[in-house]
């Protein structure tokens, strides 16, 4: 089988690197310049490591700070044995899958894949969770993915690591197996919270979905935030005296609804305040998650640039109102609360976003100025 090759296609202002790359997918060969590492799909075909790896095994969702300690663990013994430092994950997340429905997920695909490359990850694996993956064996996956495909010398996985049909294999397992077919396998302690909890993905969604957006940056080790680019709208916004910056969510099911206070890293060199609904806007009868990000007196053209929209408190639940004046009336709230408290967090030490001079131009719905 043709290996597959993957890049991270990243956007011109922020490419690290000047070397050449392609991306192959299927006919199509586009040229790029970024940084690049190996992604694999498949569980079966030729060893992909051949002089040895390091590997971790996880879902990494969000990449919080737990997954970010497995992560430099790797880098390091992968550092002073000379071997490749591997992943190997999993689309859709094993947990989508067998709930049988979307759920909702800390970071995107892009966002997961950029982050294992910032981490140091050469090559990772990702295993398409189907029906043959979950009634593969315990053992069987071992051989066929972490040995024959993976070639791992030594293996790191979290304390509560669970593998193969059923979930039947363990940390136990997988140390006996080591032994037998040639790796080490090794557990990294679960990584605590300045509170004293574990750092999980299901903690954190639990706090973005009550509102604790700061406690749940200390357990990601930064603030959450939704990525993408800026699509048109339908305008409604602009009429209503708020348009706002689209990001269409793709099928991403986000651990938060409702309005927001943000700040947007992207359009500016410092962080850009603003209000922002996410949800199915109910008084149009949306269907498709939307990001509608108004930045507070914005002056540009934002059309086709990827932003990142940082949640730092939640103003209220989405609502219908009776009409579009009471919704008006709403809006204007909404801005002045986050106003406030956007200037109350920054007072505090938080991530400054200046208000801009409300004598520049307002942001076009979509994303150009008015």
């Amino acid at each position: 089988m043709a290996a597959v090759y993957l890049a991270i296609v990243l956007d011109r202002e922020d490419q690290k690197a000047d070397v050449p790359a392609r991306t192959f997918n299927k006919s199509r060969i586009t040229q790029y310049t970024l940084r690049m590492f190996k992604v694999f799909r498949d569980a079966a075909g030729p060893r992909l490591a051949p002089g040895g790896s390091v590997l971790a095994i996880g879902a990494f969702d969000g990449l919080h700070r737990g997954h970010a300690a497995l992560l430099a663990r790797v880098r390091e013994r992968s550092a002073a044995s000379g071997l490749i430092p591997a992943v190997i994950s999993f689309e859709p997340l094993p947990r989508a899958y067998f709930s049988g429905e979307p759920l909702p997920r800390l970071s995107s695909l892009r966002e997961k894949l950029c982050g294992l490359r910032d981490a140091g990850i050469q090559l990772l694996l990702l295993l398409r969770f189907r029906a043959a993956l979950a009634d593969m064996g315990a053992e069987e996956f071992v051989r066929k993915i972490i040995v024959q495909r993976m070639n791992a010398r030594e293996v790191w996985v979290g304390a509560d690591f669970r593998f193969g049909h059923r979930r039947a294999g363990d940390v136990a397992l997988l140390q006996m197996l080591g032994a037998r077919l040639g790796f080490e396998a090794h557990v990294l302690e679960p990584i605590q919270g300045a509170e004293g909890e574990r750092v999980s993905a299901t903690r954190i969604r639990g706090l973005l979905a009550a509102g604790d957006f700061a406690h749940a940056a200390r357990l990601l080790g930064r603030p959450f935030s939704i990525g993408g680019r800026i699509v048109h709208g339908n305008r409604m916004g602009r009429r209503l005296g708020y348009p706002t910056a689209n990001i269409r969510l793709r099928g991403r099911v986000p651990p938060v609804r409702g309005i927001f206070a943000v700040r947007a890293h992207g359009p500016g060199a410092r962080p850009w305040p603003g209000v922002a609904s996410l949800g199915v806007r109910p008084m149009f009868d949306g269907r498709e998650p939307l990001l509608e990000t108004h930045l507070f007196e914005f002056d540009g053209d934002l059309y086709g640039r990827r932003i990142e929209v940082e949640f730092v408190a939640k103003l209220r639940d989405e609502g219908k109102f009776a009409d579009l004046d009471a919704l008006k009336t709403q809006m204007d709230r909404d801005a002045a609360q986050a106003r406030e408290v956007l200037d109350r967090h920054s007072r505090k030490g938080g991530n400054p976003a200046t208000l801009p001079s409300r004598r520049t131009k307002a942001l076009d719905s979509g994303g150009r100025s008015r």
